[in-house]
């Protein structure tokens, strides 16, 4: 038994959750029935459903709520009241789902929760209903059985998470004071693997361009000007082959200047995850794998920058052969930032990277699409402790530390506006089918993670007794 196990009030909560599992089972299938996909306009119906959903459990549960409506979808708004000398904790999360397509890949159908081996398969299972709900459920169990929170917690439930969260950010802007608090959490993010529960504590970041070559001005014979006019592809495949070299390094002069090395503890504990690299490429189906030279898979894919080309687009592609030279080539490609790298200057490194390389007959447009900046919490953090404590006690397994090579945008934006460290606790697993068909979420992981929950509420309020 953990130390928060010990603690009476925490002990009466845990209690509750544990006798009203197959209660917070069945909040849960009502709320993945209802098929919120932000999405599709002919969902907006359902869109106002789900919040209405949220609404009512907020207000039942003795919250204060406000239902703040957008240009786009509404974003839910509750909050318990103050807490003398205890911190505030903010839970954000999101009520819109991915569509379900291809609906025919489906084993059952996708807004109908099913249990099959311990999982709920439903859209929005994991991403992020089953995963925001843990917290909502581990409040109602301490006002239902304590009658009150030990700390504030405020709660920001938007529906546009999965297109783009267009409106959260003027949400943000506009209502610092109201959403002030000294850390945010999040569960929108998975295990280490089964059984090895983890806190995220850093995100890369990114930076995604599109680039655009055009040389003469139509399609023409490749026989006939072939090796006489500059053909875009071909300088298309020169330009981006020049951008890393033998070792995996990124050439843009000044890439690494503010690329920061992992501390002796990160590479300490990362090298004690159980990751295994065969099962690792057996998985992938891959022989094999190359990255930066000197870093290991895990370090590559956390905590070092990367380029990736994510489309390319020129000449003909139908069946059969046609000798063209074309007229136009365009890729997409993509840089993940580590901590401290700026977006603004990958930027301006790579235009002026790219600009001589533009080979005689050549025009080039480089298109900036989304940037964000990596963010890292420092692992010394009172709050990732007590982040490590509560899981402990939700799931009987110390968690591991780790970072994501992924970007979360809204974590700048909560860090940055409202100067509070964010907690990455994900309840789900790797192989959640995320934004595919059938996608899961195990049940025990969901009771564990309102216990784990539960017991973050004691361990925050904690912090501030000195306890």
């Amino acid at each position: 038994m953990t130390t928060s196990e010990q603690h009476p009030n925490l002990i009466q909560v845990l209690d509750f959750v544990d006798s009203h599992r197959q209660a917070f089972v069945d909040d849960l299938f009502q709320l993945l029935r209802i098929p919120s996909v932000s999405a599709d306009s002919a969902f907006a119906d359902d869109m106002c459903r789900a919040a209405d959903w949220l609404v009512s459990h907020f207000r039942e549960m003795g919250l204060a709520v406000e239902l703040i409506e957008t240009a786009g979808h509404p974003i839910v708004y509750a909050e318990s009241p103050p807490v003398e000398g205890a911190p505030v904790a903010l839970v954000y999360g999101h009520y819109d789902v991915q569509p379900p397509d291809p609906s025919d890949k489906w084993i059952t159908p996708p807004f109908e929760p099913t249990v099959r081996d311990g999982n709920v398969y439903a859209r929005g299972a994991c991403d992020d209903k089953g995963q925001m709900l843990t917290h909502v459920k581990s409040l109602q169990s301490w006002l239902k059985s304590s009658g009150k929170l030990p700390l504030q917690v405020k709660l920001v439930i938007e529906g546009e998470e999965e297109v783009g969260s267009e409106h959260l950010g003027s949400f943000l802007a506009d209502n610092t004071e109201k959403l002030a608090c000294d850390c945010v959490v999040i569960s929108d993010t998975s295990q280490f693997a089964p059984g090895v529960p983890a806190i995220t504590y850093g995100l890369r970041g990114i930076a995604y361009f599109e680039l655009h070559l055009t040389g003469p001005n139509r399609d023409l014979h490749s026989g006939v000007f072939g090796g006489g006019v500059t053909n875009p592809a071909n300088a298309l495949c020169k330009m981006l082959a020049a951008l890393v070299d033998e070792e995996g390094k990124i050439r843009l002069p000044g890439f690494y200047d503010d690329v920061t090395s992992l501390t002796d503890r990160e590479r300490e504990e990362w090298q004690a995850l159980p990751f295994d690299q065969q099962e690792f490429e057996n998985q992938l189906d891959v022989d094999g794998v190359t990255g930066e030279a000197g870093f290991t898979t895990l370090e590559r894919r956390w905590a070092r920058p990367s380029l990736d080309i994510n489309g390319m687009t020129s000449g003909y592609q139908g069946e059969g052969a046609k000798t063209v030279l074309p007229t136009r080539a365009s890729a997409k490609f993509s840089f993940r930032l580590v901590p401290d790298q700026d977006p603004a200057k990958v930027t301006a490194a790579l235009r002026a990277f790219l600009e001589p390389l533009v080979p005689p007959g050549i025009t080039m447009e480089l298109v900036e699409y989304h940037g964000a900046a990596g963010i890292a919490f420092p692992l010394e953090s009172p709050y990732l402790e007590a982040a490590a404590n509560a899981i402990e006690t939700g799931f009987e397994a110390r968690p591991v530390f780790m970072r994501e090579g992924g970007s979360i945008p809204i974590v700048n934006q909560f860090h940055q506006r409202l100067g509070a460290e964010v907690l990455l606790l994900g309840w789900g697993q790797n192989d959640d089918n995320l934004h595919s068909p059938n996608e899961k979420f195990s049940l025990i992981d969901f009771h564990r993670g309102v216990r784990a929950s539960a017991a973050l509420w004691h361990e925050l309020a904690s912090l501030a007794q000195g306890q």
